[in-house]
């Protein structure tokens, strides 16, 4: 399999600066996505949600897979969390905003899709609530499976791209694990193994 050190210089140079513009240019994408198309009124609810979550592990399960094979799996790993957040909190801006169409007293005041998006942060954020926060009991529910989905994200999914790289280094030939450690042409160690011992030279 190729590997970032088989191209070009400026090849590489590419590639570096669309993997961090990619990731960037996504999230405007889904943000204008969430802020143009129309919500379907009767998408506010918890059995939506959990479908749309799993849609989303899905998602991630191929980008950890697609992490393995690529040719720079750390560039790609964090490619794929940069992409994968934001459609996290446009997915949760979208239900709350559904949700609060459908019950206004869902929350502590009706929730338009800014106000929705900066409930998803905040809750994302676990910084506490202040002028807008969950009332209803689905309303509550939602915000609780998003702090431990996004416990999940930022921990577990953190840890398991940090493996898919590890793996990807490895079919590349670039596991640094592998490497041998300083041994005795480094370090100081005795350069001649098959010398006698200091205590053998008289």
């Amino acid at each position: 399999m190729s590997t970032l050190d088989d191209l070009s210089a400026e090849h590489r140079r590419r590639l570096r600066w669309w993997a961090l513009v990619r990731p960037a240019l996504t999230a405007v994408a889904l943000v204008f996505v969430y802020y143009a198309l129309p919500l379907d009124a009767h998408g506010g609810t918890l059995p939506g949600l959990v479908a749309a979550l799993a849609g989303l592990a899905v998602l991630l399960a191929w980008q950890v897979r697609a992490v393995q094979t690529a040719p720079s799996p750390r560039l790609r790993a964090v490619e794929s969390l940069a992409t994968s957040i934001p459609l996290f909190v446009v997915l949760f801006a979208a239900f709350y905003t559904t949700m609060s169409g459908q019950d206004e007293s869902a929350f502590t005041e009706p929730l338009d899709r800014t106000d929705a998006l900066y409930f998803t942060v905040t809750t994302l954020a676990t910084v506490g609530y202040g002028d807008i926060a969950a009332v209803s009991h689905p309303a509550r529910i939602a915000a609780t499976v998003q702090i431990v989905a996004g416990l999940l994200i930022l921990g577990g999914v953190v840890k398991l791209f940090g493996g898919a790289v590890r793996i990807g280094l490895r079919h590349a030939g670039l596991d640094e694990v592998d490497e041998p450690r300083a041994g005795p042409a480094a370090g100081g160690g005795d350069h001649d193994t098959h010398g006698t011992r200091p205590d053998q030279a008289e």
